[in-house]
């Protein structure tokens, strides 16, 4: 039995479910820390796992040039690598390579491109993505597409796309159906309702196992992803996850679960918490603010990671101040903490049948703010 996902419960367009894989199951909304290259960057798996988290991204463009996807064959599967014990979905290597810009040569078959570590010289294929994707041991693999940068104009939006769907094909074809893993499709067609309806009836008619929806969150801003979003995700079978690719900031990912969103992943939280900076139930922190040089209290009252529980705004402010390492791991704990327990939350209350109700809450909290 290939990768599944079943439908718990709607609540207006939010979904909850359950992700059924040869890692285990996920039940979803589901939001996946971001472990590019292997890890989570400044966390332990153990420490990931802690924060509730069921599932984990890595990257086939980055992994593939560092340490080598039959490297990682060899030496058991990423899984066995990096200590993770359940799912892990691969990012194709698609939108890595689109980015560097000179450095690529796209034709009709797949892309050349130069690497950015020393310049040594590599190609991507469809088929060689799947197949990266395949010795990594994913349990979900993505297909190989052009992520359509923005703006751009219809004509182009068009091309990219078509190109894309082309892939698509050819990726389902190479995939090999194993136990508990499947496929993703990745609807493209920047923000343009036309494209984005003839892309998903091209991947609809191909058949995956799971849809994403690509191209957003390139800088179109908030209000257009989410007016995207509203035409799209209906475009998608209901009966299959949907899978929102480098989303977001937690306001996106509370507009897109009340859109029907299903899956996420984003570096905001590693990054953010690598730059000093925390999201809590009252928004976001600048822990290297002065004005917690002195502040007694825990970052966030109702947060259980270590950086709440044991420690205090001040000291984290210190440990910042101080450029020890422990105040980036400790802030990137927290905001993967923060994210987890957001997802459950609005998890539970779809399940309940009282999401805008607690939507409501979560919003009015940001609004509230921070105390100085």
């Amino acid at each position: 039995m290939t990768l599944e996902w079943k439908l718990q419960q709607t609540d207006g367009r939010a979904r909850a479910g359950t992700l059924h894989t040869a890692h285990g199951t996920v039940p979803t909304p589901v939001f996946m820390p971001v472990g590019t290259a292997g890890t989570v960057k400044a966390m332990t798996a153990d420490a990931v796992r802690s924060t509730g988290a069921r599932m984990v991204l890595g990257n086939t463009y980055h992994l593939m040039l560092r340490p080598g996807a039959e490297r990682v064959a060899r030496l058991g599967g990423l899984h066995r690598l990096m200590d993770w014990k359940g799912p892990i979905l691969t990012d194709s290597g698609g939108f890595q390579v689109m980015s560097l810009s000179g450095l690529r040569k796209m034709d009709e078959d797949g892309v050349t491109f130069q690497s950015h570590v020393d310049g040594s010289k590599h190609r991507l294929t469809p088929e060689r993505s799947v197949e990266i994707q395949r010795l990594l041991g994913a349990d979900v693999t993505m297909c190989f597409d052009e992520c359509t940068p923005f703006p751009a104009t219809h004509e182009e939006a068009a091309k990219s796309m078509r190109l894309s769907m082309r892939w698509a094909a050819r990726c389902r074809t190479c995939f090999e159906p194993r136990d508990g893993h499947g496929l993703f499709g990745i609807v493209q067609g920047s923000t343009f309702e036309d494209l984005r309806a003839e892309s998903s009836a091209a991947l609809t008619g191909i058949g995956f196992e799971g849809y994403a929806i690509g191209g957003l969150a390139v800088g179109e801003g908030q209000e257009a992803m989410f007016s995207t979003l509203d035409f799209t995700v209906p475009m998608l079978p209901a009966s299959h996850p949907r899978y929102l690719m480098g989303v977001g900031k937690p306001s996106d990912l509370l507009g897109a679960v009340r859109r029907g969103v299903d899956m996420f992943d984003c570096v905001i939280p590693t990054r953010s918490g690598r730059m000093g900076r925390a999201y809590t139930a009252r928004g976001q922190i600048n822990l290297r603010n002065a004005r917690h040089a002195e502040d007694d209290r825990p970052l966030d009252p109702d947060c259980g990671c270590p950086a709440c529980r044991k420690h205090s705004r001040a000291y984290l402010h210190h440990l910042l101040k101080c450029d020890e390492m422990l105040g980036p791991i400790l802030l990137t704990w927290h905001n993967i903490q923060y994210y987890q327990d957001l997802m459950a939350r609005m998890r539970d209350a779809i399940l309940e049948g009282r999401f805008e109700a607690e939507a409501a809450l979560i919003e009015a909290g940001w609004a509230a703010g921070d105390e100085a």
